[in-house]
């Protein structure tokens, strides 16, 4: 018994909306995790909602990942993400934010259909 491959796996959305203060806007918006394996993956402008977004599909169900957003390469806060987690390991110590806790990044809980 037991599926081989069958590993699930999901899609989400990833969304970043420049806060109203924000002056200058980044020239790209990126996301970057466990569930890309660190790689930068670009999020499109859409100027009609003014909103920065990608889809990232075959996302490994059943583990919390860890993630960040990056505004020019630069670590910024997601609004939207599930909680925040101590980095494990040096690549999440590169991509971390500063929290009043310490070195914070984003979690994703696992998600499955």
């Amino acid at each position: 018994m037991g599926g081989g491959n069958n590993k699930p796996v999901y899609s989400k959305v990833f969304r970043w909306v420049p806060p109203v203060e924000l002056v200058e806007q980044p020239q790209t918006v990126e996301v970057v995790g466990t569930m890309t394996e660190w790689r930068r993956i670009p999020l499109l402008h859409d100027s009609k909602t003014k909103s920065w977004q990608a889809t990232l599909q075959n996302i490994p169900g059943n583990k919390t990942h860890h993630y960040m957003l990056l505004l020019d390469g630069k670590p910024a806060q997601d609004k939207n993400c599930d909680g925040l987690a101590m980095p494990q390991g040096a690549q999440e110590e590169l991509y971390a934010i500063t929290t009043a806790r310490g070195p914070r990044v984003f979690m994703l809980f696992a998600q499955t259909k």
